[in-house]
């Protein structure tokens, strides 16, 4: 048996320190690769304190003030973590809304999403209810408020028609109701007067 000898050269002066500084490049390339991949997953922060974090990224523009969106979303309490104590899915149909006349802090979370995408919506307390809260409210305003959204439909330049079927509506109701009411009225007093 014979065991043959490999003689080794002496690395050149500077070789290890190279290596190592090539090493740390591609690490941190490497690092920033990952966070440019990923910075459309990244929570973002409205100046109101509301956090926005895209679980899906959608398609298309954001959310104006002159939209309208149809959306699915799931309610917890505190976190994800807790029970869903509201889940517009149980309703048969898509919570449809405009930027107005929802709390505002989900008005400003709305702004940062898109068609098609997937959301986690957290509003800090003073965000969301703003009036005395509703007797057996399931929570209070000094709890945050934490949605799964789904964006489903976005329709562009849509709100002030939306707005206005919506008064229309309510105000056609209302004609019923009193229509109802006056025509219950009206019996009572032919009745007792005869």
């Amino acid at each position: 048996m014979s065991v043959t000898a490999v003689p080794i050269r002496p690395l050149k002066k500077g070789t290890v320190a190279r290596m190592w500084i090539a090493l740390a490049l591609l690490a941190l390339a490497a690092a920033a690769f990952a966070w440019f991949g990923t910075r459309g997953f990244q929570p973002m922060r409205t100046a109101s304190g509301v956090e926005v974090r895209p679980l899906r990224q959608g398609s298309g523009e954001t959310i104006g003030d002159k939209d309208v969106a149809a959306l699915h979303y799931k309610l917890h309490v505190g976190s994800l973590a807790k029970p869903v104590i509201q889940d517009s899915r149980e309703q048969g149909q898509p919570f449809v809304t405009t930027t107005q006349g929802i709390y505002p802090g989900f008005a400003d979370g709305l702004r940062q999403m898109r068609e098609g995408g997937r959301y986690v919506l957290t509003l800090p307390p003073g965000t969301h209810e703003q009036g005395p809260m509703p007797p057996g409210a399931p929570f209070t305003p000094q709890d945050a408020l934490v949605f799964e959204i789904d964006i489903l439909k976005v329709e562009k330049g849509a709100a002030e028609r939306y707005m206005q079927m919506q008064q229309l509506q309510a105000l056609q109701q209302m004609q019923q109701m009193q229509q109802q009411g006056g025509a219950g009225n009206e019996a009572l007093p032919e009745a007792s007067g005869r």
